[in-house]
């Protein structure tokens, strides 16, 4: 755990808890209007939150070598992540444009 600094910790454990709360108030943001095209956003959230979790684990660990294999699941989720937030924010868009 000694290879990040006690503030650096506190930046990666806040922003995986604020992704958290994110995906949270999207859902129920979908479920308050009524439009389920929220819902998707929230679920599309989901890869990066897994590749943040994977960076976390991976210094808790001292980002032991044995573990590497962490550090390529970190970066396939966020490649995942960001198609899918993608794909995401563009199926909001089309359903907003054909509702206008």
């Amino acid at each position: 755990m000694h290879a990040l600094s006690i503030p650096t910790w506190v930046i990666h454990v806040s922003s995986v808890i604020e992704w958290m709360v994110a995906i949270w108030l999207i859902w129920i943001y979908g479920e308050v209007t009524q439009n389920r095209n929220w819902w998707v956003l929230s679920v599309a959230m989901l890869p990066a939150l897994v590749s943040a979790m994977c960076a976390c684990t991976w210094h808790f660990f001292d980002n032991s070598p044995s573990l590497q294999w962490l550090v390529t699941l970190q970066a396939s989720m966020t490649v995942v992540g960001n198609i899918t937030l993608l794909l995401a924010g563009w199926w909001i868009w089309r359903s907003a444009k054909a509702k206008a």
